[in-house]
C-alpha cells in the first residue's frame, strides 16, 4: 500500500492547499494515491458519488455528452483543481494512460475547508488587533472546535472565563458530574486515572488542550483526574453554553428561482470560495469575496444592496450570510450550494470567462475576466 501524500504534495492543490497540517492528518488515510489503468473508467456522466478526484500522474480523457473530448495531464494547471467539479458529473472520465489519482470525501473536505477559511477570518481581524494569534489558532486546531458551527466560534470565544491557577489545583476529579470543559492556555496539567496503587497518569496536556468536554457530549461523570503541575492559566466553558454553541444558526437562504427574482430587483451574487475556485467559473457580474476575508473587506458592500451568496455545497455561503447578517446586510445563500442545482442550470449560471468583481485591497473592487 502507498504512503499517504506528504504536505508538500499537497500544496499545489486546491483547495486542499488552505488546509492546516491537523486537518490535513485528519484526511490521513485518505491521502493515498489510488492507481487507474490505462483505459479504465473513472466515472460516467451523471454520476453522484460524493467524491473529489486529482489528478497526481498520467493523463485522462474527458468526454462531454456530445462528444467533446479534453485531454487532462498530470502537472497541469488544471490537473491542480478537482476533476470535473460539482455533481451530477458533467463528464465520462476515463485513463488515457496508467495514472494515479488522489480521492477524497468531498463533505468531509467541504467541512474542514468551511471550518478553516471561517476561523481565518476570525484570526486576521484579532491579528490587526494585536491578540496573540499563535496561541489562539492552537486553540483553533482543537478537535472539540470541529464541533462548534464555524458561525459561533466568535461567541464561544467570547464565553470562555480566564482564570489563573497555581500549581497543585485541581480543576477535574474522577467521578464527579461534569458542569463545564476548560482549554489550557498556559502551564501543564497532568491526566491521572484511578487512585491509591492503581493511579495511572494518562497524559500530561500541551498548551491548547482541551479536557472535560467529554464528560458533557456523553452525558457521564468525569473518567479521569486533572491537576495542574505548575502555575498556569486556564479558559473555563460552562455547560450551558457548550451546548448551546454546538447549535448551528439558522440562515436565510434561497432556491435559484428566486434568487433569478432578486438579481432582477437589483440583488448581486457574492462568491464566497477561494480565488482559485472563482478563477475557474463564476456567476455573471458575481463579486468575489472569499470567506476567509469578507469581515475585511465587508466595507466594500453597499447595505442598500442585497447580496446571494454561493459556494459549492453552501456551506461558506451560510456562514457568510450569518456574517453578513451580523454586520447589518441583507444577505441570502443559494440553498444547498452549486452542487445542488441541476446540470443544465448550473451551467447557466457559472461560466468560464464571463466578467465579475474582484474585491481587492485598498478598498476598491475592479473587473474580473
Amino acid at each position: 500500500m502507498s504512503d499517504p501524500l506528504n504536505p508538500e504534495q499537497l500544496r499545489s492543490l486546491t483547495p486542499l492547499n488552505v488546509l492546516s497540517e491537523q486537518q490535513w492528518r485528519e484526511l490521513r488515510s485518505q491521502l493515498v494515491p489510488r492507481p487507474l489503468l490505462a483505459g479504465q473508467l473513472l466515472f460516467r456522466h451523471g454520476d453522484r458519488a460524493g467524491l473529489t478526484y486529482y489528478l497526481l500522474a498520467g493523463e485522462l480523457l474527458m468526454q462531454t455528452p456530445d462528444g467533446q473530448q479534453q485531454r487532462l495531464v498530470a502537472g497541469s494547471e488544471a490537473s491542480c483543481h478537482p476533476l470535473s467539479p460539482g455533481l451530477p458529473r458533467l463528464h465520462e472520465v476515463r485513463a488515457a494512460t496508467d495514472a494515479s489519482l488522489l480521492v477524497v470525501d468531498t463533505a468531509t473536505l467541504d467541512r474542514l475547508l468551511t471550518w478553516r477559511l471561517a476561523y481565518q477570518d476570525l484570526l486576521l481581524e484579532l491579528g490587526h488587533n494585536h491578540a496573540d494569534v499563535e496561541w489562539l489558532e492552537r486553540l483553533l486546531q482543537n478537535p472539540v472546535f470541529t464541533k462548534v458551527p464555524p458561525s459561533n466560534v466568535r461567541s464561544m470565544l467570547e464565553r470562555l472565563q480566564r482564570i489563573e491557577l497555581a500549581a497543585g489545583t485541581t480543576l477535574l476529579r474522577e467521578g464527579e458530574s461534569g458542569d463545564c470543559c476548560y482549554f489550557l492556555e498556559s502551564g501543564r496539567v497532568e491526566v491521572i486515572r484511578g487512585a491509591g496503587s492503581e493511579q495511572q497518569v494518562l497524559a500530561e496536556l500541551e498548551v491548547g488542550a482541551c479536557f472535560g468536554e467529554e464528560a458533557l457530549l456523553a452525558d457521564r461523570p468525569r473518567n479521569a483526574t486533572v491537576t495542574l503541575i505548575e502555575d498556569g492559566v486556564v479558559l473555563r466553558l460552562a455547560r450551558q453554553d457548550f451546548f448551546s454553541l454546538l447549535k448551528a444558526p439558522v440562515v436565510d437562504d434561497v432556491a435559484l428561482g428566486e434568487a433569478a427574482r432578486l438579481l432582477a430587483a437589483g440583488a448581486q451574487w457574492l462568491d464566497v470560495r477561494l480565488q482559485e475556485e472563482y478563477e475557474q467559473a463564476h456567476a455573471l457580474e458575481s463579486l468575489h469575496m472569499p470567506l476567509q476575508l469578507l469581515r475585511l473587506k465587508a466595507r466594500l458592500l453597499d447595505k442598500a444592496r442585497t447580496y446571494l451568496c454561493y459556494c459549492a455545497s453552501g456551506k461558506r455561503s451560510a456562514s457568510a450570510v450569518f456574517l453578513l447578517a451580523q454586520l447589518g446586510f441583507n444577505a441570502y445563500a443559494l440553498r444547498n450550494g452549486l452542487d445542488a442545482l441541476p446540470a443544465v442550470q448550473r451551467d447557466a449560471l457559472l461560466c468560464e470567462s464571463g466578467s465579475g468583481y474582484l474585491a481587492r485591497s485598498g478598498g476598491h473592487t475592479e473587473r474580473s475576466r
